[in-house]
């Protein structure tokens, strides 16, 4: 199955673009994978299409195509598109999928890339796209998340404090359940990264994905057992949303439905879209929710290059266009139609986002997650465990020592 699976995505390939060092007019080609990082598809296309023009109108002997990607399905084509040399020279990825390609030696080092403009990059941005000393994404925007609250849901529970710490939080979820309102919208489904669900709770507790030597995973330890089971306790209280095993972060789901009171791992578009959807007076941001520490998932997003462009005759001309989309002035764009924070001291945040400012103040909380080279498959091995504990079906030691046994056969390389 996996190998007829790897031959349909090299054929997919094909219709996805493809690298070169040049065509028959002797341009240098460079193609590079985005994402949405711009969530409104129209706006995200206007604003690659125009980058595109501008770079190609200062640099006329260089021709770049920006290839827009969905999230679905992107860590099986980054792999097999760095695999077979074929798809594109620079990708959009995060910090915790770096390690991976770094190990296999299909990606390049971007130090020189970022020398001419490196002070003014955040950071903790540079420090977070580096893997053994060595920088390997070129950031181009800072995320952050934080809690956002339904405050009409919790006035109507005769709640006048919103919950500051994980204990509050469990304390008020059975007046919120009383009036058929889960405190809580866990995305439990697949579709949604764990760094936006589990993980952040797994954080606070002090505990980690991975043991300090990289050797094994650690989440199945007495701070994941507990951050699991707090879930639990959530659930048997009516603190999440009777779907949350499978539920995923979209748009339209309880939160905007009223039937949840609040979004833990958010991100200022999650809280513009609660805001139209229940009236902007009526959402509030918070800061990381307090545990034993206070912390919440926030990454760079890098460009990365890869290693059949660098050995190409187009390497200079990818590392121009690397360049030219992390500089100051497309920085300042990017954040504003991404509702992101720029990776970049000298370049301007938002001011016109009330909702922004707020989340702002939680930068100083952001951890960009637990690096590893399986960090990737052993998300994808707990997710099912979790979801089980969440349907009944496993304790939550059970669920942590399941995928933990398998993780770990993955993780020392025996699977």
């Amino acid at each position: 199955m996996r190998k007829i699976l790897a031959a349909a995505l090299l054929l997919a390939l094909a219709g996805c673009g493809s690298s070169g060092s040049g065509d028959s007019s002797g341009k240098k080609t460079v193609t590079m994978w985005m994402y949405p990082v711009i969530d409104d598809q129209a706006k995200s296309k206007a604003f690659w299409t125009k980058v595109e023009k501008d770079f190609e109108a200062k640099n006329p002997t260089i021709d770049v195509k920006v290839d827009l990607q969905p999230w679905e399905g992107r860590q099986e084509k980054v792999t097999t598109s760095l695999a077979s040399k074929k798809g594109f020279d620079i990708v959009l990825l995060g910090p915790d999928q770096i390690p991976q390609y770094a190990k296999q030696g299909t990606i390049s080092p971007v130090d020189d890339v970022v020398a001419p403009d490196k002070a003014a990059f955040r950071p903790g941005a540079l420090t977070a796209l580096t893997t053994d000393g060595k920088l390997f994404g070129v950031p181009i925007y800072q995320t952050v998340t934080a809690p956002i609250f339904n405050k009409k849901a919790f006035a109507e529970a005769g709640i006048t404090k919103l919950p500051e710490t994980y204990d509050e939080l469990k304390a008020d979820a059975p007046k919120l359940a009383a009036k058929k309102i889960a405190i809580l919208m866990y995305p439990g489904g697949p579709e949604t990264t764990l760094n936006l669900s589990f993980y952040p709770i797994l954080w606070s507790n002090g505990g980690s994905v991975f043991a300090p030597d990289g050797k094994s995973v650690a989440f199945n330890g007495p701070e994941g057992v507990q951050s699991l089971q707090y879930l639990l306790d959530l659930k048997a209280a009516g603190g999440l949303p009777e779907n949350a095993a499978t539920l995923d972060k979209t748009e339209g789901g309880p939160m905007e439905q009223g039937k949840a009171g609040i979004l833990n791992a958010a991100a200022n578009i999650d809280a513009v879209k609660l805001g139209a959807a229940i009236g902007a007076e009526n959402v509030a941001v918070g800061l990381p929710f307090k545990g034993a520490k206070q912390v919440t998932f926030g990454i760079p997003g890098g460009l990365l290059l890869a290693k059949h462009a660098e050995n190409a005759e187009n390497a200079d001309a990818a590392k121009k266009f690397m360049q030219y989309i992390a500089s100051a002035p497309v920085a300042t764009d990017l954040a504003k139609e991404s509702g992101y924070f720029p990776a970049r001291a000298d370049a301007q945040v938002d001011e016109a986002s009330p909702t922004l400012k707020e989340f702002a103040k939680s930068l100083e909380y952001a951890y960009p997650g637990d690096a590893h080279p399986a960090a990737r498959q052993v998300m994808a091995l707990l997710v099912p465990e979790i979801q089980a504990a969440l349907q009944g079906k496993k304790t939550a030691k059970q669920a942590l020592d399941d995928a933990a046994k398998a993780a770990n056969a993955v993780v020392s390389g025996g699977g």
